[in-house]
């Protein structure tokens, strides 16, 4: 299928992200020699253009159908490839698949993550119970099957209070209630469907849980035969409350080391209390003025712009070497440069239909601006983010500190507007 033929190991991708974010796995398995297969339920997901059509076309080296939900479809599609010994790896680069595959890799006996590991990490109410009961620092929480019961739980907690779903990812859900009357809507507004936004059955409830008054980071870790390695910590900006939304990370962290150092500790003790023995993770900590606590373990590398601003600050390109692992290959984490870099998202300020992104041409005149990419067409209907699915677009720049690319993103972003107009009647 792919125009550039390789005989080398073939790596299995299960379902992916979408856009540019979404073919990077693809593209790098094929820079490094691989013969990448997309394993999806729907390829219209990614084939959304004419365009993207044959950019997938010209990198994947076959399309494998199989009902991604299920890890013995998965295994079953891959089983030719394993039977021929071709088959090197197979891979996760979003939540909802990373049980799946570490399923598929044991059945087909290739490198992955324990299946009880990342059945864990996958749900957050394992994880809180897990991790809680090795006396990992996590808030309180609950698990609340009734309206009921949520604003009980709430009530007992104190408020404001954190309601999320269990399995849902990329922020999806997750809001501040102040009060009984907010916490029962968005119990009602989780629980409406039965299905997460891939089409998964999700368990049943919701988590509420204490609001951790601090400030957001996480610590990217990746586990090898030499045990864990922590990549670095990553500053996270959110947007403000009632939701959660990432607003933008600058890698490596600007705070003290000491502080730098808690925070991995905790994440180092929250995976091995998991479980979690293989392959990337990334870790989310609040740190509060009682310490770091743990907000959530994402067995996969850091999402949105972490990898690219990892590689500009650090020359270490994180995903090429995770996908290197995964087909049993010895990561090289060498770091070419100790610089910094940023990234910072866009979002609506109202909702309505966006009519285009003002200044643009002004951010291309700043200093260490590597990207900019706008993915919302003039004309879609938009929204006021309630999670990280709502972003429009970002930017990325790098600096040779992690203050100076802080500052140079966060002046870019603010000169880069979305505009949008009401939306007609």
């Amino acid at each position: 299928m792919a125009d550039t033929p390789t005989d080398g190991p073939v790596i299995a991708i299960v379902e992916t992200g979408r856009g540019e974010y979404g073919l990077q796995p693809l593209l790098k398995a094929r820079a490094s020699g691989l013969r990448p297969v997309l394993v999806t339920d729907d390829l219209s997901r990614y084939a959304t253009s004419d365009a993207a059509r044959g950019l997938i076309e010209r990198t994947v080296h076959a399309i494998v159908p199989a009902d991604t939900r299920d890890s013995a479809s998965v295994t079953e599609a891959l089983r030719p490839y394993a039977e021929q010994g071709v088959l090197g790896g197979v891979l996760a680069v979003i939540d909802y698949y990373v049980p799946v595959v570490a399923e598929t890799a044991r059945a087909l006996g290739l490198p992955g993550l324990d299946p009880g590991a990342a059945h864990i990490a996958r749900n957050k109410l394992r994880t809180r119970e897990v991790c809680a009961g090795r006396g990992v620092p996590t808030p309180r929480f609950h698990r609340a099957v009734s309206r009921e019961d949520a604003v009980a739980a709430a009530r007992s907690i104190g408020f404001p209070c954190v309601v999320k779903p269990l399995t849902e990812a990329a922020s999806i859900g997750v809001r501040l209630c102040r009060d009984a009357d907010e916490v029962a809507a968005h119990h009602d507004e989780l629980t409406a469907s039965p299905f997460d936004m891939r089409g998964m059955a999700k368990p049943g409830g919701v988590l509420v849980e204490e609001y951790l008054t601090g400030y957001e980071l996480s610590v990217e870790v990746l586990t090898t035969r030499k045990g864990p390695q922590v990549i670095g910590v990553t500053d996270k900006g959110l947007t403000a409350h009632p939701y959660f939304v990432e607003t933008g990370e600058t890698f490596p962290t600007q705070l003290p080391d000491p502080v730098r150092d808690l925070a991995a500790r905790a994440a180092l003790d929250a995976l091995e209390a998991t479980g979690h023995d293989f392959g990337a993770a990334h870790v989310e900590i609040k740190v509060t003025a009682d310490g770091p606590r743990l907000v959530e373990i994402n067995a996969r590398m850091g999402g949105a712009q972490i990898g690219r601003i990892i590689e500009e600050a650090t020359g270490l390109d994180l995903l090429r070497e995770i996908i290197r692992l995964h087909v049993g290959q010895e990561p090289e984490l060498t770091r070419a440069r100790a610089g910094a870099a940023a990234s910072r998202y866009l979002t609506a300020a109202d909702s309505g239909v966006l009519r285009g992104f003002e200044g643009e041409d002004l951010v291309r005149r700043l200093p260490g601006v590597r990207a900019v990419d706008l993915y919302a067409a003039e004309g879609a209907e938009v929204r006021r983010a309630r999670s990280n699915a709502d972003v429009l677009g970002h930017l990325v720049v790098r600096a040779d500190t992690p203050a100076e690319a802080a500052r140079w993103a966060e002046t870019a972003a603010l000169m880069l507007t979305p505009s949008t107009a009401a939306v007609p009647c």
